[in-house]
């Protein structure tokens, strides 16, 4: 076994004994009893008197501590049991297994509507690519497709297509019908997002000079294009791998809008309840799914490269890229909405009731009223800032955490794939445990969540930009290893970084929403668009502009960060000198 694959088995073990140690620890992180949370789950009617919490302490150990309690249930899991529900009291295999299976089903068709997503959005590039023509972006529709929030667009779907044209049921598992709905509304943006990052890579590959050396050699167009969807592939399979694994068990929102029994809802229960055999058992699942994708998707990469990549493989590509029109003009429009709306509402109070219950849009209220009665404007706009703001923190984060955990090789991989398969909510409730339910407990979860893709795909670029044939000339020029990799290796991969982290930013904002929502971020009557979506959800069909008014902000920012990750930055000036003193 290569030094490599044995950093990555360790790194995989330690990271999910560490994670399961933690949620096994869950209550007493709280400093809450778990014997009243069990007692309550059990017989809602019941007081906690001292007498009934001394019973269920006893029944289940509870005094032993969570190394005790955690021992006795990695004994059992060793002997395939993974232990006895502390709510029910029946076997939790059963219940866990049934709840990935459906995970795993619902994950299986959402990554085929993904992909064919994907390709739709790749064909264009594609065809530019037969005809020797610059690549240039996905154009609206992968501004559009990219830019939907799987809970507004489950809750869409389901108000479309299965209350009114009722077409397809609303709710629940009962046949391959119930798939579609939550397969669409998780696989459409996760789609855009593998697109978009595919046309970034082809856009990249194709103007390679390998390229023009193979059409002047006489290359067929079809063969130019192979190699050139291979070197794409390379570099964004990781990316398939970490959205598979985050449908798994992050898919909370939408097993929520269709009643799904999925994996994500039954840890957010076991999770409520602190029934820590069914919350190991689920996180146990979760983690390992990881590790086994992560293999298979690693072993795909090193299929597209030809196996591991040596310094000097590639040549430079061109640092001049075509403008995309339409990105910048996608830019300029909603930002300027955007900033509209924002100035238009900071002036007004968001938190006086006072207007008519679900009044209607008019000039008073050009975004109506809530169910309170507060004006929409003003809680939209003075949401923004509590909203982006952490937002923008956690992009960057992400990115400089990616940066640094790539440098780490197969050593990182078990963190980047358990981390990513971690749920948002859970790691919302593991770190409200330890920091209490504030904004910045929320902001700290959703970071937990949110660097590993940015890792994995800085990994893979990392590879890339050393294996450009200048990196390899650099120390005869007498510069060193780490001067190289600072001046030259990191540059070359920030920037589709950068816009790998800005096509995130809607989601980490939703996120963070969501959290809110759920009692683990800052508490209502915050204006915070997730507070006010999740406030509006039962109006949707009564009074639609409760939803409408903070999910088209939500959009206007997801174009904004859409379009502004499809544009190109402009070349350094030491790229620009190399090429004209001929070093390249």
């Amino acid at each position: 076994m290569r030094r490599a694959d044995t950093a990555a088995l360790v790194s995989r073990v330690v990271a999910v004994f560490a994670l399961l140690t933690i949620a096994g620890a869950l209550p007493w992180l709280s400093q809450r009893d778990p014997a009243a949370s069990i007692l309550r789950a059990r017989y809602a009617e019941l007081e906690p008197t001292p007498e009934a919490l001394a019973s269920i302490r006893a029944e289940l150990g509870l005094d032993g501590g969570p190394l005790a309690i955690s021992a006795r249930w990695w004994s059992g899991v060793l002997r395939g049991d993974l232990g006895t529900s502390w709510v029910s009291g029946g076997a939790v295999g059963p219940g866990a297994v049934s709840a990935f299976g459906v995970s795993l089903t619902l994950a299986g068709f959402a990554l085929a509507v993904a992909l064919i997503v994907a390709v739709t959005l790749v064909a264009p590039a594609c065809r530019r690519v037969l005809r020797d023509r610059p690549v240039r972006g996905a154009g609206p529709a992968g501004v559009v497709l990219t830019a939907m929030p799987e809970f507004l667009l489950a809750s869409a779907l389901l108000v479309v297509f299965a209350v009114q044209l009722r077409l397809f049921p609303p709710y629940g598992w009962h046949g391959m019908v119930n798939v579609v709905l939550p397969a669409l509304a998780l696989g459409i943006p996760a789609g855009g997002l593998i697109g978009r990052l595919l046309v970034d890579a082809l856009a990249g590959a194709s103007t390679e000079r390998w390229t023009q050396i193979w059409r002047l050699a006489g290359a067929a167009p079809a063969t130019v294009l192979r190699g050139v969807v291979r070197r794409a592939v390379a570099a964004v399979v990781d990316q398939v791998g970490l959205v598979l694994i985050g449908m798994l068990g992050g898919a909370v929102a939408v097993e929520q809008v269709f009643a799904i029994p999925g994996l994500g809802r039954y840890l957010l229960g076991a999770a409520n309840a602190q029934d820590l055999p069914a919350l190991q058992a689920g996180v146990l699942f979760i983690a390992l799914a990881a590790i086994a994708v992560g293999v298979v998707f690693g072993a795909l990469r090193l299929w597209a490269w030809g196996g591991p990549l040596p310094e000097g493989a590639l040549a430079p590509p061109p640092e001049h890229r075509p403008r995309d029109r339409v990105a910048l003009v996608s830019l300029v429009v909603a930002g300027s909405l955007l900033a509209l709306i924002v100035a238009a509402g900071i002036v007004r109070d968001p938190y006086t009731s006072a207007h008519p219950r679900l009044a209607p849009p008019s000039w008073a209220l050009p975004f109506g009223a809530d169910a309170s009665g507060r004006d929409l404007l003003a809680r939209v706009a003075h949401g923004a800032l509590g909203t982006l703001g952490p937002a923008l923190v956690i992009v960057l984060a992400s990115v400089l955490i990616g940066v640094l955990v790539a440098f780490a090789g197969a050593a990182a991989e078990g963190p980047v794939e358990v981390a990513n398969a971690t749920p948002p909510i859970i790691a919302g409730v593991i770190v409200a445990a330890l920091v209490g339910p504030t904004a910045g407990g929320a902001a700290a979860a959703v970071l937990w969540v949110s660097w590993p893709p940015l890792a994995a795909h800085a990994r893979s670029l990392l590879a890339e930009a050393r294996a450009l044939s200048y990196v390899r000339w650099l120390p005869v020029f007498g510069m060193g290893r780490a001067e190289a990799t600072l001046r030259h290796v990191v540059p070359t991969a920030l920037p589709p970084l950068a816009r790998h982290g800005m096509l995130r930013l809607p989601g980490i904002a939703l996120a963070l929403a969501s959290l809110g929502f759920l009692g683990l971020g800052a508490p209502p009557p915050t204006p915070e668009w997730g507070l006010l979506l999740a406030e509006g959800i039962a109006y949707v069909e009564r009074a639609p502009w409760t939803t409408l008014a903070p999910a088209s902000a939500l959009i206007l920012v997801s174009v904004i960060a859409v379009a502004g990750a499809s544009l190109r930055m402009p070349p350094r000036r030491g790229a620009v000198r190399r090429e004209a003193a001929g070093v390249l």
